[in-house]
């Protein structure tokens, strides 16, 4: 007599690594805070970006940031602002939620284009521990270079096939890919892909999707 199958258990990854600033964290508001509107905020927000992809080992992320604003013809306050507002970063929608249904099966980790000093203070406002946060100051390089992931990976003794990643901006593609990280991208404000980045395993316009992809490893 045949015996039915029984359901396999969820396939959870051992290990889900996570971009800070824009995945977990509304750093867009505070930027967009500091430089006075929206559109300057997302002016000084792409000229950081190019440089901090750009650059590969690492710069002072104060600098760059210093940089970007002056490129884009920000007052030198810009800066001082977005720092004084560092601790207001706010965890986007369900990413607390997230974090919580994952800590029971998956161990957890950052990996985050920031200083170490703004970058462990901006992992606080998680209100979760996560098992280690590296920043681009600590791995030396700045993602997408495949080195800061590759530190996480390490501290956490996990292979990249038994991991994934959420990541928040379409640049992260290019190092997940490199190291062997399936990926979700939390698309949050509707970024094109940029050109030559290898597509997501899935992406969303919130993190809502996540746990379900993590949970079965679907495409």
């Amino acid at each position: 007599m045949a015996t039915l199958a029984q359901p396999q258990a969820p396939a959870w990854p051992r290990a889900v690594l996570f971009d800070l600033l824009t995945a977990l964290l509304d750093s867009w508001t505070v930027w967009n805070a500091a430089a006075g509107s929206v559109a300057q905020g997302r002016a000084w927000r792409a000229a950081y970006l190019r440089r901090t992809y750009g650059c590969g080992a690492y710069v002072g992320y104060e600098q760059l940031v210093r940089e970007a604003a002056a490129e884009v013809g920000l007052p030198a306050a810009a800066p001082l602002a977005l720092e004084a507002a560092w601790d207001t970063l706010t965890p986007w929608d369900g990413a607390r939620e997230l974090l919580q249904a994952l800590r029971p099966h998956c161990r957890l980790a950052v990996v985050t284009n920031c200083s170490e000093r703004l970058g462990q203070r901006a992992a606080t406002r998680l209100g979760i521990d996560c098992d280690t946060v590296v920043t681009s100051e600590t791995a030396g390089f700045y993602k997408p270079d495949p080195r800061p992931y590759r530190l996480a990976l390490q501290r956490l003794g996990v292979a990249a096939h038994q991991a994934a990643f959420v990541a928040g901006s379409g640049y992260d593609l290019f190092g997940t890919a490199a190291v062997g990280l399936r990926t979700f991208w939390h698309n949050r404000v509707g970024l094109a892909l940029p050109e030559g980045a290898p597509a997501p395993a899935a992406q969303a316009a919130t993190l809502a999707p996540a746990l379900a992809w993590l949970r079965g490893g679907q495409d």
